[in-house]
């Protein structure tokens, strides 16, 4: 029986889709990875062995003097690290948690190299990498008094009963270390 028009027209549309017509969660499991680089052993399981090979390519004059660029055109060391260790794992060198354990050093190696050549170089990819998740008190409480009302009423209870008693905060001095034998 040939199609009628309305089945024409709605062959690719999302209602005429069967659901089960894709492979069930932990498929993948079932396959053969062991065609892939990273489906078999890892050629360093040990972290300090995957780190000291990671340098040693590092200190490559060919591969130095590459890094040395990337960092003058404001490459930064850390995306440097994550290019070079998803890479590595790619190519079987060694597994994600090794990944994750020489990260550090590595990047420290790279920025050390940079320091010896004199090159500029960035850290983090964002400048303010080390100031994110600084909260400032206003908003605070302000999502405190959104979020949790009770624990607001609370918190601002306590500081104005403080505040009655006498006890209201000071606004902080500067100290210096020098000056802590003397008294106020």
């Amino acid at each position: 029986m040939p199609e009628t028009d309305a089945q024409i027209l709605n062959r690719g549309s999302t209602e005429t889709m069967d659901p089960f017509a894709y492979a069930p969660p932990g498929h993948s499991l079932t396959q053969d990875n062991s065609r892939w680089p990273w489906g078999k052993p890892p050629r360093d399981a040990d972290p300090e062995a995957a780190l000291e090979r990671a340098i040693a390519g590092l200190k490559k004059p060919k591969v130095r003097g590459e890094l040395m660029k990337l960092l003058m055109v404001g490459v930064s060391v850390e995306v440097l690290v994550e290019g070079f260790l998803l890479q590595g794992f790619q190519e079987g060198k060694f597994t994600p948690d090794i990944a994750v354990l020489i990260k550090p050093a590595l990047g420290l190696f790279i920025a050390d190299m940079a320091e010896d050549e004199e090159v500029p170089y960035r850290l983090f990819e964002n400048d303010n990498a080390m100031d994110e998740g600084e909260m400032d008190d206003e908003t605070f409480f302000l999502m405190m008094k959104q979020n949790n009302p009770r624990m607001f009423e609370f918190v601002n209870e306590k500081v104005n009963a403080q505040i009655r008693a006498g006890l209201a905060p000071r606004e902080p001095q500067e100290q210096n270390f020098l000056d802590m034998g003397e008294s106020e």
